[in-house]
């Protein structure tokens, strides 16, 4: 709208000289600059949590798109951090004691089975010097007895090996995997977030452009007039373009409303028509310059709406 409405009028001052400075002052309508809110990212609409015409507040709920597939994903991520933290303290505090009891209890019997294989070596060695026992059952003793000695070096070892934390390099990399598996968890904790849209100021709700139901990818969703957003946007000749400054306060009227005051923000570097190739003193009373002005307090005016600006 406001493309067509500058056109038109910067089309009628060039073909009139002297429109734009008409005994009533400069013509010119009001204009906004909307703010524009799309998701992040493609969803189905399951929630417009505001109507058109309303005043709202940042930070405040606009949509929400459906988030079924960010909380399966956050679920998941959250176990896999759970897994590797296990993984870590696992190897940083070694075995669990209930492991290491089972090997020290076995380690006690093969102790006892030790004690055991000995006094009956020993035995059989009395019988064998005494000629009471052949030589075959003194091997036979003799082998347990050494059997049950490498059972009881086995399980001392076990025991040791359990008791010990994970070497340097095995921790380095849990500690890595639990990092990695934690941004993980906060990306799909801020994917699942996202699905859920705030409005980034405060303002009025101009449109919707969806409904609850339909599919969005990259689209706005809604636009907001934010605050003080209002502006006056007025033509001047060439011949007043020089003498207008950047902060200089006009007045702004309309049909049925009170003057208001309002501040220069922008003055067009060029002009608004197709200038000759030479300028004459004709052709350059044709020229106009956009400019704006924003209003100090708008009041209930709305966009599109005339206006006549004066110094």
């Amino acid at each position: 709208m406001s493309d067509f409405l500058a056109g038109a009028l910067a089309a009628l001052m060039s073909i009139l000289p002297g429109a734009a400075t008409a005994p009533g002052g400069y013509v010119g309508y009001l204009e906004a600059d909307y703010v524009y809110v799309a998701p992040t990212s493609a969803g189905r609409v399951v929630n417009i949590a505001v109507h058109e015409g309303e005043t709202i507040s940042a930070g405040q709920v606009l949509f929400a798109l459906d988030d079924r597939q960010q909380q399966a994903m956050l679920d998941a991520a959250n176990a896999r951090v759970a897994s590797a933290r296990a993984t870590l303290d696992n190897l940083v505090t070694g075995s669990r004691q209930q492991e290491i009891d089972v090997i020290r209890a076995t380690l006690g019997k093969a102790q006892s089975d030790l004690q055991l294989a000995e006094a009956n070596l020993a035995r059989s060695e009395k019988l064998l010097a005494a000629g009471a026992a052949p030589a075959v059952r003194v091997e036979q003793d003799r082998a347990a007895r050494n059997a049950a000695q490498a059972q009881v070096e086995q399980l001392t070892a076990q025991v040791g090996v359990a008791e010990l934390p994970a070497r340097n390099a095995q921790q380095l990399a849990a500690e890595a995997n639990l990092t990695a598996a934690e941004a993980d968890a906060r990306r799909a904790a801020l994917e699942l977030s996202e699905r859920q849209t705030t409005t980034p100021v405060a303002g009025l709700v101009d449109r919707l452009y969806f409904r609850t139901g339909e599919m969005v990818s990259g689209t706005p969703v809604v636009s907001i007039m934010p605050q003080g957003a209002l502006k006056a946007r007025f033509f001047v000749p060439e011949g007043d373009r020089s003498s207008l400054t950047l902060g200089e306060a006009v007045s702004v009227g309309c049909d049925g409303c009170t003057a208001m005051q309002a501040k220069v923000t922008y003055l067009a570097a060029e002009p608004q028509t197709t200038p000759p190739v030479i300028y004459s003193r004709q052709e350059r009373g044709r020229l106009v310059y956009l400019v704006e002005a924003e209003l100090d307090a708008p009041g209930t005016l709305q966009p599109g709406q005339p206006v006549t600006v004066t110094r």
